[in-house]
């Protein structure tokens, strides 16, 4: 890829800095298309006649797709740069939604059954927008991160995380005002808004070198000290040796020969974890980090505690999130028995919206919060994870709460504020207690634990949404087919052969489960906390032993 090489002549603030920070947002944007999924889920389940189980393996695989793809293409896009993930994100995001599209308008006769191929058909295409989605984000995180300096980093990475965290919020909000109730309409949309914005950025989104005032730090200061660690100069057990981080060909960046680092000791190929959260969420303390990576981690008992916590409380995000539509739709048809598909769907957008704009102010509030406890109260980032956890507690019980489609908005909202927190937060205690040099690879690691826990709560969930189903009750059907006048009966027809229409009593025993699960990562969270404890305070033994011997 060709970068701009006059650095002198490219300002701070020039147009191709400003183009380039402008394009990420918008391919960002582009990328969370995935939470949009429990819009269309109940549309697309009653029209190919799916069960919730089926629906939640498609949702699945987007996550999934997603998750898998995340160390892969993050590794091409340090060494290579984003040309060749924006490429396949355009490719996969256009077979993904023009697949779903176009399975979508074909339907399923009536009676009939989607079959197995088609059906594997349809996860397939679901999870090519996960691959899409992450191609996209981390594309545009990287080219921010290289474009501006450390000073810069938290503003600019938040701005395009949090058009990824908007973007449910933007697609629901045009299905909803330009073509409410029409669902092919809004997977034409997405066909066309998360592929084609990823070829325009072929142009735009590329790396801009920093003037050469900002490339590297000043060796030659007068106090000697660390900029980011502020040491005094003795020998440390804990030490980052980053000249260590040149000695592998695979860690070769995108710019130049050998291996860059910033102002924070971190390569210029890392992306927003690795730089904007060193500018001011893990390096605020004169305390060194570890350096713990590779077979260290994977034999670290701290790093399984983590994985635990990030499964449990990711499975139970992704459910939610995933079949929010579902829960709308079932509360909605039980408080209306003259059932409006518009204002159903309107219900359905407006819980995602709800939900994508509460998950980008968790993601700003829990760093707040994060870094005021690490600053003003000294307390570890541990201390996050049970606040993590406490929310995730908190939106359980609004979950099992809510039995009218009015109310739903809470739910929705708190577990949007604990799924973004969750975002914000982790990727700092990853640096905290396994260090900076590595972070993407110990990040892509811990990335990886909610697949488990996903397709087990997605499945228990669709399971209990079929049980519920008319066709498998007797006795709701005929509840059912009472409370439909009958110029209405049609419309639901099709619809109450595969949807749950009792409102609350369709899924409020999973919601029971999660609640339990959440408590259990609490219970971790508070292991975390202590051992996290133990960890540091032997670490200021040791180095004050060391410094009782050089001295």
């Amino acid at each position: 890829m060709t970068l701009v090489t006059d650095n002198e002549n490219v300002g701070l603030l020039s147009t191709p800095r400003l183009a380039a920070l402008l394009g990420s947002v918008v391919v960002a944007l582009c990328s969370g298309t995935n939470y949009i999924y429990s819009v269309y889920a109940p549309q697309l389940g009653a029209r190919l006649h799916l069960t919730h189980t089926q629906l939640n393996i498609v949702g699945l695989a987007g996550n999934v797709g997603a998750y898998i793809a995340g160390p892969i293409v993050g590794r091409i896009v340090d060494t290579h740069g984003p040309r060749i993930p924006l490429m396949g994100a355009f490719v996969c995001c256009l077979a993904g939604y023009a697949g779903i599209k176009c399975m979508f308008d074909g339907g399923v006769a009536a009676g009939g059954t989607l079959s197995s191929g088609h059906f594997s058909m349809l996860v397939l295409c679901s999870s090519f927008t996960g691959f899409g989605a992450i191609g996209g984000v981390s594309s545009a995180i990287n080219t921010t991160a290289k474009s501006f300096p450390p000073s810069m980093h938290a503003t600019t990475t938040g701005l395009v995380v949090s058009g990824f965290g908007l973007s449910a919020f933007v697609f629901s909000t045009i299905a909803r005002t330009f073509f409410p109730g029409d669902t092919s309409a809004l997977l034409l949309l997405l066909v066309l808004c998360t592929s084609l914005p990823m070829l325009a950025a072929l142009f735009v989104v590329q790396p801009v070198p920093l003037p050469s005032t900002y490339l590297l730090p000043k060796v030659n200061q007068s106090e000697d000290h660390d900029p980011v660690f502020n040491e005094p100069a003795m020998p440390s057990i804990h030490r980052i040796d980053t000249v260590d981080t040149v000695e592998s060909e695979s860690h070769r960046p995108l710019l130049g020969n050998q291996r860059r680092v910033n102002y924070h000791g971190v390569p210029e190929s890392s992306t927003l974890t690795e730089v904007g959260l060193a500018n001011g969420q893990s390096c605020s303390d004169p305390e060194e980090l570890p350096n713990i990576y590779g077979v260290q981690l994977l034999t670290s008992p701290d790093f399984y505690l983590l994985v635990m916590i990030v499964s449990l409380l990711g499975g139970v995000g992704l459910m939610y999130i995933n079949n929010v539509g579902s829960i709308a739709l079932a509360l909605y048809a039980n408080a209306n028995p003259t059932y409006d598909e518009i204002e159903a769907s309107a219900w359905q957008t407006t819980q995602v919206s709800i939900l994508s704009i509460c998950n980008w102010a968790g993601r700003i509030l829990i760093g707040l919060v994060s870094d005021f406890m690490r600053t003003h109260l000294h307390m570890r980032r541990a201390y996050s994870l049970c606040i993590l956890s406490f929310l995730f507690i908190i939106s359980q019980i609004a979950a099992i709460s809510v039995s009218n489609i009015n109310a739903l908005w809470i739910a929705s909202a708190m577990m949007g504020v604990a799924n973004g927190s969750g975002a914000g937060v982790l990727p700092s205690v990853v640096i905290e207690w396994f260090g900076l040099a590595h972070q993407s690879e110990n990040w892509g690691w811990v990335l990886l634990s909610p697949l488990p826990s996903v397709n087990i709560f997605a499945i228990m969930f669709g399971r209990n949404l079929d049980a519920h189903t008319p066709s498998q009750d007797p006795n709701t059907t005929v509840h059912i087919q009472h409370a439909i006048p009958a110029f209405s009966k049609l419309i639901f027809r099709n619809m109450s052969e595969r949807q749950c229409l009792i409102g609350r009593e369709c899924y409020v025993s999973s919601f029971r489960v999660t609640l339990m699960v959440s408590v259990v990562s609490l219970m971790l969270s508070v292991v975390a906390v202590i051992r996290d404890g133990r960890r540091n305070r032997a670490r200021v033994r040791r180095v004050a032993q060391l410094e009782s011997v050089l001295h």
